[in-house]
């Protein structure tokens, strides 16, 4: 008499259980990492962003660009950093362009548009209480929630 080859029952049951005990090992492992890399893009983005700053406000007082006699020297909006400022040494006219488009929070709403997702802090503003004036001089996550640092990721 010949025997079939093939699974028993209580074999395929144990490696379906197995099966379903790592995938509920490795699914929160997964969420950790999805969200580990949307805080590097973060880090990233206003590494980005504030070295942008700072080289507007280099700039502005290196007499690279016109800067108002009662100005900071910080530009007006984001959306100045990728429009671009004319360079007053350049006798064509030529731009100086700070960002090539501004990045997005990755944790922010994704119909609002980049420049929507940052909150803006002016000069004249308080570290602690940071509000938009007529400059920006750093900007900071709109998201709430806490990194996985254990900071706010408005603190950042």
């Amino acid at each position: 008499m010949r025997r079939e080859r093939g699974f028993s029952l209580v074999e395929v049951v144990i490696t379906v259980a197995i099966v379903a005990l790592l995938a509920s090992i490795a699914a929160p492992l997964t969420e950790t990492v999805v969200r580990r890399g949307k805080e590097q893009e973060l880090k990233s983005a206003l590494y980005r962003i504030r070295d942008a700053i700072d080289a507007y406000k280099l700039a502005a007082d290196s007499g690279q660009i016109e800067k108002l006699a009662d100005a900071t020297g910080y530009p007006p909006t984001l959306r100045v950093l990728v429009d671009g400022v004319r360079d007053v040494r350049s006798a064509e006219g030529k731009r100086i362009y700070f960002l090539r488009s501004v990045p997005r929070d990755p944790f922010a709403d994704p119909k609002l548009r980049p420049e929507e997702t940052w909150g803006l802090r002016s000069y004249d503003s308080p570290p602690d209480s940071p509000r938009a004036g007529a400059d920006v001089f750093d900007v900071y996550p709109l998201s709430s929630g806490d990194g996985l640092n254990g900071v706010p990721y408005r603190q950042w």
